[in-house]
Order: structure tokens, then sequence, then C-alpha cells
């Protein structure tokens, strides 16, 4: 895997395109933040997240070279189909409620872009919330390609104890500290041909829309 391949992926419902069309994918304290942003994921993990403290080692556990809390970033994963898409599309935890295949869009970017933006990130071999995993920062981008288990990220199956760990490294993420403006947005996934129509009703462009139903259950 080439760094210039790489793309991150984040899932919202489609109702928010519009404004991520306007003002780019916001952090919630933004000033720019969507007022009705409608929420899919799991309200009690956002809550987790929000106070949840991780250290940047570089991979190396016994040398630390910051701290961040992880509400203060906006997550990407390097991939779709994650465990997390899963509960919002059937419910269960603390997603309030089930949400359709055809209502879920994904933004993409590259890697590359957001490296050249100036925005602040780092990434993860693993899920933010795991112990397991270790959290990087800029200077280690260009290993990214050998840290992220690729194998893991495009892995089926990760359901049963014993897979638990490809069930982490699956959800490895991309963390984005500032709003994103939306011309780094290279294109979208979404479900079907009624997913799509609705992406272009909202202006965006036929060439930047993917239909995917495989990056759904």
């Amino acid at each position: 895997m080439e760094l210039s391949q790489i793309h991150i992926y984040r899932m919202t419902h489609i109702e928010n395109i519009p404004h991520i069309l306007q003002h780019g994918i916001t952090h919630r304290n933004s000033s720019n933040a969507n007022p009705d942003y409608v929420t899919i994921g799991d309200t009690s993990l956002i809550s987790t997240r929000a106070t949840k403290q991780v250290l940047i080692t570089n991979g190396n556990r016994s040398q630390l070279i910051r701290s961040i809390i992880l509400g203060n970033f906006i997550p990407f994963y390097f991939g779709v189909r994650m465990p997390m898409l899963y509960v919002i599309q059937h419910g269960g935890n603390c997603v309030e409620k089930s949400t359709l295949p055809k209502s879920i869009v994904y933004s993409v970017c590259k890697v590359t872009d957001i490296m050249q933006s100036g925005i602040t990130y780092y990434f993860s071999d693993g899920h933010a919330t795991d112990f397991l995993s270790l959290f990087y920062d800029n200077s280690k981008i260009n290993e990214l390609p050998n840290i992220v288990d690729w194998s893991a990220v495009k892995s089926k199956y990760w359901s049963r104890e014993e897979n638990l760990l490809i069930k982490c490294k699956k959800q490895a993420e991309f963390l984005i500290a500032d709003d994103i403006p939306s011309h780094y947005l290279c294109g979208f996934v979404c479900y079907n041909e009624e997913s799509k129509q609705r992406l272009m009703d909202m202006g965006i462009e036929s060439n930047k829309i993917k239909i995917r139903p495989d990056a759904y259950y």
C-alpha cells in the first residue's frame, strides 16, 4: 500500500451532506457546527470519547510525546463496513435507532491531501478507545502504510472472541483536529442509485459518487 493510495472514510447521515458541502466536516465545537446535525452513532461511545485521554508515543509505550482527548478530534476510518456500521444499521448498544443503508454516506478524503493542508492530525493502529492501540503523530506519517494492518481493515470476519484483535485493528483511526473544508473531500460512497440521485440533487457531481453496496451490511 502506497501512502498516495490511502483514503480515509467518515460515515454520516445523508441529511447532513448539504451542511458538509457548505461548511465542510465540522467539529462539534466549531462555530460552523451543524445545529440540525443528525446523529447515527453510539451516544455512549461519543460520550466516552469526549473525555478519553490517549497517549501519543509513536509506537514506543515508554516514550510519551503528548496526550490528547479523543473528543477534540474528528475520527475517520481507513476502510468501510466497520463493526460500528452494523450497530448503526441494526440498532443496539446506545444507538438510538437503526438507520437504513441508503441514508448512510461515507465522506472520503485522501491522506496526502490532509498532510498538505496544514491541519493537525494523529493516527492509531487500532480502535482509539482500545488499550492495545498505539498512537502516532505526523512525524510517522510516511510509515503509516506499514503501521496499519490492512488485512484486518479489509477483513469481512471479525466477530467471536478469537477475532478481538482483528476487530481492534480493523478500526484503526485517523484523527483530525480542525474543521475539514469541503474541497478536501475527494468523493462520497453510497448504497444505491436512489442515494446517488439524492446526492446529485444536492449538487455533487456524478463522478465523485461511488455506489458500493458491499460497503454496507
